[in-house]
């Protein structure tokens, strides 16, 4: 009997090792991270005078103005079409506005600039004034004509007047879109020009289905 007891703790010390060399295989799989893992340090925020960084706030003011708009003809009148126009704008403008304002605070750089106006993109621009920073931009004349009008030459002015945003808007998103450095503006800037480019031929019919054009 003693025999017996002695032969089987060699086996039994044997299985033990194997153990602990099997819990602590399974103990470095879960401390130590994966090569999939993301152990590269982040990347650094854009420069103040990036594309990134200004159309960022560039298209903020844009869009600011875009959604102003929309509240506009939205009140003044009763069309499904026209409202439902709007209310997509209120939506997708509003909703990207804050994405590019948060990108701006969590890179640290000021959501407003003393530079000229699309700077970034590598010209001047020249506001038309009355209000207009940027191409496309309604002057407050203009605004102040869409909140006089009622029904269907509300509806046809504010169609002209977000036509004409719309593609000074996809022409600065064209070229963040080709000239960003991030992803997130890539993106972002990629998907508004598919998406004011879409609106722009939706105003186009209906601004032919009221007897008028661009």
């Amino acid at each position: 009997m003693t025999s017996a007891v002695r032969s089987s703790r060699p086996m039994m010390t044997a299985g033990g090792v194997v153990l602990l060399l099997a819990l602590g295989l399974i103990a470095l799989m879960l401390v130590r991270p994966s090569s999939s893992a993301g152990s590269a340090a982040p990347a650094a925020a854009p420069s103040d005078t990036s594309a990134d960084v200004g159309f960022a706030r560039d298209m903020s003011i844009h869009h600011q103005q875009a959604v102003e708009m929309s509240f506009i003809v939205r009140d003044r009148t009763s069309d499904v079409a026209v409202r439902r126009l709007a209310y997509d704008i209120i939506n997708t403008q509003a909703n990207q506005r804050g994405m590019m304002l948060g990108w701006l605070e969590m890179w640290g750089r000021a959501k407003s600039s003393s530079a000229p106006p699309m700077e970034w993109m590598g010209h001047t621009v020249t506001p038309r004034g009355d209000g207009s920073l940027m191409p496309g931009m309604a002057t407050d004349t203009e605004l102040d004509a869409l909140r006089a009008a009622k029904g269907k030459d509300a509806e046809v002015l504010f169609l002209k007047l977000m036509t004409a945003h719309h593609r000074a808007g996809a022409e600065m998103a064209q070229a963040a879109a080709a000239a960003a450095g991030t992803d997130e503006i890539r993106n972002l800037a990629a998907g508004m020009v598919r998406g004011q480019q879409s609106e722009i031929a939706l105003m186009a019919d209906m601004l032919k289905e009221r007897g008028s054009t661009a």
